[in-house]
């Protein structure tokens, strides 16, 4: 596993559930091409896998 994740939001989550649009906003991506480096975890993992259609995930 790498280090860290880079995760970038390439989908709009407004016509998603409150769920995933929570998920969205705790990774801290709030606008549409904000990108966040997160560390490799099974928590962060996790959480990327329940908005997978809205992001775009690269391991640095």
């Amino acid at each position: 596993m790498a280090e860290k994740l880079k995760v970038t939001l390439v989908k709009s989550p407004i016509g998603s559930i409150p769920k995933q649009r929570a998920t969205c906003e705790a990774l801290g991506l709030r606008k549409v091409n904000k990108t966040v480096e997160l560390p490799d975890n099974e928590a962060v993992r996790g959480m990327i896998w329940h908005v997978k259609h809205l992001v775009k995930v690269e391991e640095i």
